[in-house]
């Protein structure tokens, strides 16, 4: 445990172990923890660096099932936000500086718990035979059925979970409200930058893709080095690679354990709406983040709707429609003459982090990183609120709340 006055944080928790391509195995019992954080996932380095900067480096290893807490020092029965990173399911870890909560949790009195999970191949590839499918989110949900569990050790409420993720961390979310196994699990979620424009593929659709990584790799999966999985996981993304920027050859399986089939998974999250509190958004010009600076320019606007604008307020009426309460948010660029405008991620360095973190962060380049703390507190409040208790105050209404 490492701690400064008013908060603890406990690094490199392992939730789970796994076998390559096994199901995840709950690890139980006294949790044990350090002041540095797991291993992460393997991964080849971020596309989003041009926008996000390089990451802390640390250690890779399939041995990643790990999560940190950070709590307020003597807490007892604080409500709980559980982070999920995004990274297009090939990328990230909720161990990097950039998520550092100390801020979030300073200032609203909450615990917060981000998690690792398994990326890319290791995590959703589908061969079978050899490799199931949706591992990555298998692993994500035994993380939030392991907070639930453990929470009340730290200063937890296990009756007042918050799932929370941004991009693929936010996509993971979206497949789980259809998935009847976290039915119960949690009822509040907040969604940031949600591509709900991405289907979650058929087994046969994820199947013509494990063949693609089959054939690169040229040898068994399950004996290849991890080395070779990631080359033939790069070489997969090449070949599966569309103009715009946003393919994902990896994600979740609709069908697969613990994903039913679309109308299943539709029907589902239906039934649950009137359970549900969400907070949505998404950031105004989130192409830039892929398709490079110009963030105005006529196709990244238009896939920005195609993917992430037109698909989620559809999503988010249909909810309301069925008795969930929802809050919607947009997110406006930072600095008026960053060529990226306020593009994919831009909104992370508002909740998480410092200007250390973020300090070679292109995307805030222009802005005086020492005003990230207070262009961040309008945020850090709702979501602090929120969380605490399932509304937002000042946010009620249909149209979207403006941050920062």
């Amino acid at each position: 445990m490492s701690a400064a006055a008013d908060i603890a944080v406990y690094r490199g928790i392992r939730y789970a172990t796994a076998d390559r391509f096994g199901a995840p195995v709950r690890v139980d019992g006294a949790p044990i923890w350090s002041d540095e954080p797991g291993p992460i996932a393997p991964q080849l380095p971020s596309r989003l660096e041009t926008v996000m900067g390089k990451p802390n480096q640390l250690p890779q290893s399939e041995d990643c099932l790990r999560l940190t807490i950070t709590a307020p020092k003597q807490a007892t029965g604080r409500p709980v936000l559980i982070w999920i990173h995004g990274g297009a399911y090939l990328t990230g870890s909720g161990g990097f500086d950039w998520y550092d909560a100390g801020t979030l949790v300073r200032e609203t009195g909450i615990v917060v718990v981000s998690i690792n999970y398994r990326l890319g191949a290791l995590g959703y590839l589908r061969a079978p035979g050899r490799a199931s499918g949706n591992l990555g989110l298998l692993d994500q949900i035994t993380a939030i059925e392991w907070v639930r569990d453990h929470i009340a050790e730290f200063g937890g409420d296990p009756q007042s979970l918050t799932v929370a993720g941004q991009s693929a961390g936010a996509h993971s979310i979206f497949a789980m409200l259809g998935s009847p196994r976290t039915r119960g699990l949690f009822r509040r979620a907040i969604l940031q930058s949600v591509p709900t424009g991405i289907a979650f593929p058929t087994p046969a659709q994820a199947e013509r893709v494990g063949q693609i990584f089959l054939d690169v790799l040229g040898t068994d999966p399950h004996s290849a080095p991890l080395s070779e999985i990631l080359r033939a996981q790069g070489e997969t993304a090449r070949q599966f690679a569309e103009p715009d920027g946003l393919s994902l050859p990896f994600l979740p399986i609709s069908g697969l354990d613990p994903l039913p089939e679309a109308d299943a998974w539709r029907a589902e999250i239906r039934d649950r709406a009137a359970d549900l509190r969400l907070v949505v958004g998404s950031t105004a010009h989130e192409m830039a983040a892929f398709l490079g600076p110009d963030p105005t320019a006529e196709l990244a606007q238009s896939l920005g709707r195609e993917i992430f604008e037109e698909p989620l307020a559809e999503f988010a009426d249909d909810l309301a429609r069925a008795g969930a309460h929802l809050h919607r948010y947009r997110v406006d660029a930072l600095h008026p003459d960053n060529p990226f405008g306020a593009c994919h991620c831009i909104e992370l360095p508002l909740l998480f982090g410092d200007e250390n973190a973020w300090g070679t962060a292109p995307m805030l380049s222009g802005l005086p990183l020492d005003t990230l703390a207070d262009l961040g507190a309008p945020m850090r409040r709702a979501w602090g609120e929120f969380v605490t208790t399932g509304v937002i105050a000042d946010w009620e209404g249909a149209q979207p709340h403006r941050l920062p």
